[in-house]
């Protein structure tokens, strides 16, 4: 029989890719005491990723005490956090949060335990897809330039890239490093896209190049960041005038766009507070017309038909007329090119409308949503929509 551990067993750890919390107290594995750490250079703190060592078969109540100061309080109501044993299977565990601490209380069943804010991305899993779009004969990753840290910033590309009069489609995630859930979105499109026995795959190669950033912000990773790149940058509010210095991410990427053109652009993320799925659109831009109004809409429409966890009654508030906020991803693209350009959302929270009490919405779910957003930009390049 195993005993429960006492604390003299405990070992809390964040040292790891993506990794984040400080440890303030384990002297009691009923009053195990944390806090989530600042992005580099920024106030910005939501994200935590961290392993509990030697807690097997006991009862543990994990108190994130500056949850409350977080960047985004409501992000916790109705929120259960993330755990696994091999980083490959996820699943939920009862989250409360109360008197401005996040409590999480769970009893492993092993030595060994993380957890997440939301399912984490590895290294492991971006190395074995780049390896996969580069053998499958359609697609090459190059570098567009170096992060602060000195890290690639990785383009895939699919498609001929010579070919006249091919749609230029572009898909970037990851600029906030935390909103993991657009790294598995990203994933999937990637998966798909490289799979030569395909049929999806091949109606969209036949008449569109793909632009693909899956790891918009791979210091802020690094680093456990949440919010910020390695130099305290939010790269969503860097897309007018992006420094060399300080957002190379935004600023290589911008060139290449600018370079290649585009006809329908998505940024993909996640949403702390909302447990829906929607997109941002572009009603504030200043060239916003009616043309662009009935492009969005008919995305939306073909999302909603597609994929039953996507919704269009819950999102943000709209901008008013000529007052969007340029410096974001998909607003600049919208107004300098007048193409469709939109944010993806996605939650961190159960989604309402497809409930799930064991993973909530997850990195399955996550990748089935970029599998059903391929099949709508499909459709709208079949039917000449685009």
């Amino acid at each position: 029989m195993t005993l429960p551990a006492t604390a003299q067993d405990l070992a809390i750890s964040a040292d790891f890719y993506n990794g984040n919390i400080q440890v303030l107290k384990q002297e009691d594995c009923q009053n195990i005491e944390l806090e989530v750490k600042s992005d580099n250079l920024s106030e910005f703190k939501q994200w935590f990723y961290f392993r509990l060592k030697g807690a097997k078969n006991t009862d543990c109540l994990l108190k994130i005490m500056n949850a409350g100061k977080t960047s985004y309080v409501r992000g916790w109501e109705n929120y259960q956090a993330f755990a696994s044993y091999d980083r490959k299977n996820w699943f939920r565990v009862n989250t409360v949060f109360s008197d401005n601490i996040l409590r999480i209380s769970h009893q492993p069943t092993e030595d060994v335990i993380y957890f997440a804010y939301f399912v984490p991305y590895s290294p492991k899993r971006q190395q074995y897809w780049q390896k996969k779009a580069e053998e499958s004969g359609v697609a090459k990753v190059i570098s567009l330039g170096k992060t602060p840290q000195k890290q690639d910033i990785k383009l895939f590309a699919f498609g001929d890239e010579a070919a006249k009069d091919r749609k230029k489609i572009w898909m970037i995630s990851g600029q906030h490093p935390g909103e993991t859930m657009g790294y598995w979105f990203s994933e999937r499109v990637i998966e798909i896209l490289s799979d030569p026995k395909s049929d999806l795959a091949k109606s969209l190669l036949a008449k569109a190049v793909f632009y693909i950033v899956p790891q918009m912000n791979e210091d802020g990773s690094v680093n456990g960041n949440h919010r910020t790149n390695i130099r305290g940058r939010n790269l969503n509010r860097e897309w007018l005038n992006p420094s060399l210095e300080d957002s190379p991410e935004v600023y290589h990427v911008k060139e290449k766009l600018l370079n290649t053109g585009v006809d329908l652009f998505l940024d993909v993320h996640g949403d702390e507070t909302l447990p829906y799925n929607f997109v941002v659109r572009n009603e504030g831009i200043p060239s916003y017309n009616e043309k662009l109004k009935e492009k969005e809409d008919l995305f939306v429409k073909l999302l909603m038909s597609e994929d039953r966890a996507f919704q269009d009654e819950f999102g943000y508030g709209k901008d008013l007329p000529g007052k969007a906020n340029l410096t974001l991803a998909s607003k600049f693209v919208a107004e300098k090119f007048g193409c469709l350009a939109l944010t993806i959302e996605m939650p961190y929270k159960d989604n309402p409308i497809l409930p799930d009490k064991i993973h909530g919405w997850d990195d399955r779910q996550s990748r089935k949503l970029g599998e059903s957003t391929l099949k709508v930009i499909n459709s709208l390049i079949q039917t000449g929509k685009l």
